[in-house]
């Protein structure tokens, strides 16, 4: 790999405000009396439920089944009874099934799966078995299932772990990265070794130097690269990172194995270490809890299920009263209405706005100054999709390639007139899809 890698084209530089976080050490929260396990946490098909209210559970027991090939089970948090199955507030701003066990304080495992201590003679198939009982998704934000991934039908002769966290205020896989470096290095042997490969490659923004440090420390002990990317959000989409990094262009709906590629996040890295060398299933993960309103940001290790309110009353609670409060960051995040929602597998960050931050605004029609077209990662022609969108012409949006828009947030940000071009897309995809529907009920 270069010491210099390629800068994809467009993007943007975001205030990082990654310094009110980045120094803490993980922290692990203590157990909850009660926890509310969102059953849908991945892309794809939500799991089947198989437990009803009144059940025991252990921890590390199986609440609901994987329904499909792009569908992942779902384990318990901790060892108690199962309360309810109901609708509870969701990450959309919408109710959603959940499963709610009171815990017994025991925090008791059932019957974790056998440790793989020899995993380097084990058959590939059975360690991405593993991965799919395990539950394991893309705990970067996409919640995309592992296994998935780890089954390409074509060729692919490179693992990439993407280090990046190019999204402002988030440092959950720096802290990732500093304190489990060694476990980040052994999921990419392991991911490979189920890829068929030799070798894997990690990238990490330059604004992590510690972190690459760290790793470069232990990384040819398990046949890892470790390359240093720019600083330029979306640096860590998963296109615009394999072009920094091997000069290779996935296709406009294409994906990465088109070009030989595969890309994991380093905390699902390290979760894989946890499913196959100690038998653990995905019930927990790091998130970064952050912002300026809170007293004490930080970095916690949350269970599933745990309420929001939860996660900012362990940073202190607020200073003041913040404007917005946000899962993920700010480019990508969702906004939320609701302190009741709860950690998901793929909850990087809970982030609180303030007021000074959040700006009210009419959207003004679009001056043509070209500059959402410059920093656009995807090169396409958001200007022209937002008006398409705007005359209700998602068939004009469709061909001007709106389905390659990644929602990285870049057009809007740059945008001087306030247009809602992100919303607009999102909102394109939605028509197309829903007209495909309609066409194939016909």
């Amino acid at each position: 790999m270069s010491d210099n890698p390629r800068k994809f084209k467009g993007g943007v530089h975001p205030e990082d405000s990654k310094a009110l976080s980045a120094s803490k050490p993980v922290q692990t929260a203590p157990l909850l009396g009660k926890y509310t396990v969102i059953v849908h946490q991945n892309i794809g098909a939500p799991p089947e439920i198989v437990v009803k209210k009144g059940d025991l559970v252990k921890k590390g027991q199986l609440l609901a089944k994987a329904s499909g090939f792009v569908s992942v089970p779902l384990h318990a948090p901790t060892s108690g009874t199962v309360t309810a199955i109901e609708k509870s507030p969701g990450p959309a701003c919408v109710s959603v099934p959940s499963i709610e066990i009171t815990a017994d304080g025991k925090d008791e495992w059932g019957s974790p799966f056998e440790p793989i201590a020899d995993w380097r003679n084990t058959d590939p198939a059975v360690l991405k078995q593993r991965v799919v009982d395990a539950g394991i998704v893309g705990m970067g934000g996409a919640g995309f299932p592992s296994h998935v991934k780890l089954s390409p039908t074509k060729p692919v002769d490179t693992l990439i772990l993407n280090g990046a966290e190019c999204e402002p205020y988030l440092t959950a896989d720096h802290r990732l990265m500093l304190e489990q470096t060694e476990d980040v290095l052994l999921g990419a042997a392991i991911l490979a070794r189920i890829l068929g490969l030799k070798t894997a490659v990690i990238g990490v923004e330059a604004n992590k130097p510690d972190a690459i440090s760290k790793l470069n420390a232990f990384a040819s002990k398990y046949s890892v690269t470790v390359q240093k990317l720019r600083v330029n959000y979306p640096q860590g989409a998963e296109k615009q990172l394999i072009y920094a990094l091997t000069g290779r262009e996935v296709p406009i709906g294409g994906l990465p194995m088109d070009v030989g590629c595969v890309v994991q996040n380093v905390a699902s890295a390290v979760a894989v270490v946890e499913a196959v060398v100690k038998g653990i299933p995905s019930i927990e993960r790091i998130t970064t809890v952050t912002g300026e309103p809170l007293v004490n940001p930080g970095n916690w290790r949350f269970r599933i299920g745990t309420p929001i309110s939860k996660a900012l009353e362990l940073a202190g609670g607020v200073k003041y009263q913040p404007a917005k409060l946000l899962l993920g960051g700010p480019m990508m995040g969702f906004a939320q209405n609701s302190l009741d929602v709860t950690v998901m597998k793929n909850t990087s960050g809970i982030l609180l706005i303030p007021v000074e931050q959040v700006s009210q605004y009419t959207s003004e029609p679009c001056i043509r100054c070209g500059r959402c077209v410059e920093a656009c990662p995807m090169d396409i022609l958001p200007a022209t999709i937002s008006q398409a969108v705007e005359n209700e012409r998602f068939d004009w949006a469709e061909q001007l390639n709106v389905a390659a828009c990644i929602e990285c947030g870049s057009c809007s940000y740059v945008c001087p007139s306030h247009r809602p071009l992100n919303q607009h897309f999102k909102r394109a995809k939605a028509e197309i899809l829903a007209a495909r529907r309609k066409q194939q009920k016909k």
